[in-house]
C-alpha cells in the first residue's frame, strides 16, 4: 500500500547534493531509476529532474522492514528517503553526485508503478508513435527533459533581457478576427453567436500594431500561435513566437537590438560569447549564392553562375537554356571527383526531385583526367572557361544545372545541403548567423495568378522604391528581416507601414477592393486615422530556437506535449468526436463525405 509524505520536506533535488552534505541527515525524494539487489546489500539509483543519487540500504544497519521495503522496490516507484550522506566507496566519477550515498534510516513507498512500455533510458530505439502516447514517461527521460529546461532558460533570458531595455509585456486576445494572406485559420464557432466564428491567431500581427497606435512604445509577449498547414519536423499547428514591436524604428534598429539579444540569450543559457554584428545579406544574393533564403553557412559551398559561358556552347542543354531566359549554373564538391557513377546517378535523381529535368557533371581525378557527362559536345577552351570560373582543381566535381532560375536555385540549394551531410562538412558544434534583408515586396503566385505579399500586407516597401509600388511594384523591395541560425530561420519581421495611402494602395496591389479591405482591416484603418507611429518588430520561433541550442532533431523534442504529423495527439487522443448536444448548441453539423 502507497504511503504518504506526512511529516517529511525534501531537503534538497537530487542532483544538488555534494561532499558538502557528508555527514548531514537528509530527505530525498524521487524515482527509482534502477535497484540492484545484492544479497545483503541493495543499491537503488533515485532520480528526479535534477540527476541521480545512490542509496545504499545493507541488511546489517537497515532494520529488518526498511530493508524488506527495499527488496520490493521496482521501475519508478516514487519514494521517499530519510538518511545520512555518507562518503562513497565506489567513486563514480561520470555524474555530479558520484562522490557520495545515503545511508537510509527510513524509507516510504510513495506510489508504486505498472510495467513500464519503454524503458526510461537516455538513449532507446523504441518508435516515436508510443513514446508519444505515454509522453508523461518520455519526458521523464534525461535528453527530453534536459531540451524542456533549457526552453524555460531560453525563454526567461527573451523575457528578461527585453524588460530590462523597456519593453512591456501585453498579451493579445487568441479568438481573434479571420482574416486572409496567410496560413489556413484554425476557425472557433461561437454558440452566443450563431454562425459566427472566431479565428485562432496564426500570430499577433493586428493586435501589435494597435499597441503602436496605442503608444506602447516598446511591447512583446511570449505568445501562442495557430496554424492549419501541412506540417513537417519543424511545424506545429500550435506553436510559440516570441513577439516584439518597436515605435519609431527602422530596420537597424531592430537589427542592432536583436543581435544584442542573441548575445545575452547564448549567455544566460549557453555561456557562448556570440560576436556582433552578424552578416547581412541581400535575399537575391542568398538566393544566387546559395539557392535559399535561409542559408547554412556553417560550410562554404557557393553556387557559381555560367550562364555567360554556357550561351556559346555547342552543348544545347546548356545553349537552349541561354536561349529560353533560363540559367545555368553549378555546384562544386571539393575533393568529390572520386564518387561513383551510381552515387552521381543519385543525386541526379535527387535533383529531379525539385523541378530538373536533371544534372549534368564534370570532374578531374587527382591524376587531371576527366570525366563528365558531356565532355564529347563542348571544347577544351569551354571546359578551361568553366574550371576558371569555379575554381575547379583536380580532384574537385562540378555538378551543373540549366533550367529556370526559380527550379535551378531549389535544386542546387537542396543538393547542396545534402552533399555537406554526406560528405560531413558541417560543423555541427557552430552557430552561423545571418541577417537575410530586402526581400522583395511581392512574388507572384501562378496558382492564383496575381500578386501576393511575401511576407504580409502590412510590410513598408524601402524608401527607394515607393514610386515603384505606383508604377511597377513587382520590382519593390521590402523594408524586411530574416533571422538565420544554422540554415533556419528563426525569426522575421519588417517595418510596418503607417502611412494610410501606402497601406491602400497595398490591398489595391494584392487585389482588395476598398469594400473588402475595410471588411477585413476595418478596425486597422480605422485606428490609423488617428495618429500612428513609425513603428517596426520582429518574432522569432520560440520552438525552433530552442531545437537548434538544444540540438535537437525536431521541435517536437523541445515541446512537452506536441502533435504528430497529422496535427493529433496520441496521449489524449485528439482531435475526437464531441456529443451532438455540443455540435446543436453550436449550430453545427456534420457533413458526410
Amino acid at each position: 500500500m502507497s504511503e504518504n509524505i506526512l511529516g517529511l520536506k525534501r531537503t534538497k533535488l537530487c542532483g544538488e547534493f555534494t561532499k558538502d552534505d557528508i555527514g548531514k541527515v537528509v530527505t530525498v525524494m524521487g524515482w527509482v531509476q534502477r535497484s540492484r539487489n545484492k544479497g545483503s546489500l541493495i543499491f537503488v539509483d533515485l532520480r528526479d529532474r535534477t540527476g541521480i543519487i545512490q542509496i545504499v540500504f545493507d541488511e546489517d544497519k537497515c532494520n529488518s522492514d526498511i530493508f524488506k521495503k527495499a527488496s520490493e522496490l521496482k521501475f519508478e516507484y516514487v519514494v521517499a528517503v530519510v538518511g545520512e550522506v555518507c562518503k562513497r566507496s565506489d567513486i563514480n566519477e561520470k555524474i555530479p553526485t558520484g562522490y557520495i550515498e545515503i545511508i537510509p534510516t527510513e524509507l516510504r513507498i510513495l506510489s508504486e508503478s505498472d510495467v513500464l512500455p519503454f524503458p526510461i533510458e537516455d538513449e532507446i530505439n523504441t518508435r516515436e508513435e508510443l513514446r508519444l502516447q505515454y509522453r508523461y514517461l518520455d519526458l521523464r527521460r534525461t535528453p527530453l527533459k534536459n531540451n524542456i529546461m533549457i526552453r524555460s532558460k531560453i525563454a526567461m533570458a527573451y523575457r528578461n533581457f527585453l524588460s530590462e531595455e523597456g519593453f512591456i509585456e501585453i498579451e493579445t486576445p487568441t479568438f481573434c478576427k479571420s482574416t486572409p494572406e496567410g496560413a489556413r485559420d484554425y476557425l472557433v464557432p461561437s454558440r452566443v453567436n450563431p454562425g459566427k466564428f472566431y479565428a485562432l491567431p496564426q500570430s499577433p500581427q493586428l493586435y501589435k500594431q494597435l499597441l503602436m497606435v496605442s503608444g506602447f512604445d516598446k511591447y512583446f509577449q511570449i505568445a501562442r500561435c495557430y496554424r492549419d498547414e501541412d506540417l513537417r519536423a519543424d511545424r506545429q499547428p500550435e506553436f510559440t513566437q516570441v513577439d516584439m514591436e518597436l515605435s519609431f524604428a527602422d530596420v537597424d534598429d531592430v537589427i542592432n537590438l536583436n543581435e544584442r539579444l542573441i548575445q545575452y540569450i547564448f549567455a544566460k543559457v549557453c555561456n557562448i560569447e556570440i560576436k556582433i554584428p552578424f552578416k547581412r545579406l541581400d535575399w537575391e544574393d542568398a538566393m544566387d549564392l546559395y539557392g535559399s533564403d535561409k542559408p547554412d553557412l556553417r560550410f562554404d559551398m557557393k553556387i557559381t553562375d555560367i550562364s555567360e559561358i554556357a550561351k556559346n556552347s555547342n552543348f544545347t542543354v546548356f545553349s537552349n537554356a541561354i536561349i529560353n531566359n533560363d540559367t545555368v549554373r553549378c555546384l562544386k564538391l571539393t575533393n568529390g571527383a572520386n564518387m561513383s557513377r551510381k552515387k552521381i546517378d543519385a543525386y541526379i535523381e535527387f535533383a529531379k526531385e525539385y523541378g530538373l529535368a536533371g544534372l549534368s557533371y564534370i570532374g578531374i581525378s587527382e591524376e587531371g583526367d576527366i570525366k563528365s557527362s558531356f565532355i564529347k559536345y563542348v571544347n577544351e577552351d569551354e571546359i578551361n572557361a568553366i574550371f576558371d570560373k569555379t575554381k575547379c582543381n583536380k580532384g574537385d566535381i562540378l555538378f551543373i544545372a540549366a533550367d529556370s532560375k526559380k527550379k535551378v536555385s531549389q535544386a542546387l540549394g537542396a543538393l547542396r545541403l545534402k552533399l555537406a551531410e554526406d560528405y560531413n562538412l558541417i560543423d555541427e558544434s557552430k552557430f552561423e548567423f545571418l541577417w537575410v534583408v530586402n526581400f522583395p515586396l511581392f512574388e507572384y503566385s501562378e496558382e492564383e495568378n496575381r500578386l501576393v505579399a511575401m511576407h504580409h500586407p502590412f510590410t513598408s516597401v524601402c524608401d527607394k522604391d515607393i514610386d515603384l509600388l505606383f508604377t511597377d511594384p513587382g520590382k519593390c523591395k521590402a523594408k524586411a528581416y530574416d533571422i538565420v541560425l544554422n540554415g533556419n530561420e528563426i525569426g522575421g519581421g519588417s517595418v510596418r507601414i503607417h502611412q494610410p495611402e501606402i497601406q491602400n494602395r497595398m490591398f489595391e496591389i494584392l487585389g482588395f477592393t476598398k469594400e473588402k479591405a475595410e471588411e477585413q482591416f476595418g478596425f486597422l484603418l480605422n485606428a490609423f486615422k488617428y495618429g500612428v507611429p513609425p513603428h517596426a518588430g520582429l518574432a522569432y520561433g520560440l520552438d525552433r530556437v530552442a531545437m537548434l541550442i538544444s540540438h535537437a532533431k525536431s521541435i517536437r523534442d523541445v515541446i512537452a506535449f506536441p502533435k504528430t504529423k497529422d496535427a493529433s495527439c496520441l496521449m489524449v487522443e485528439t482531435p475526437s468526436e464531441v456529443d451532438k448536444k455540443q455540435l446543436d448548441d453550436l449550430n453545427i453539423q456534420i457533413k458526410n463525405r
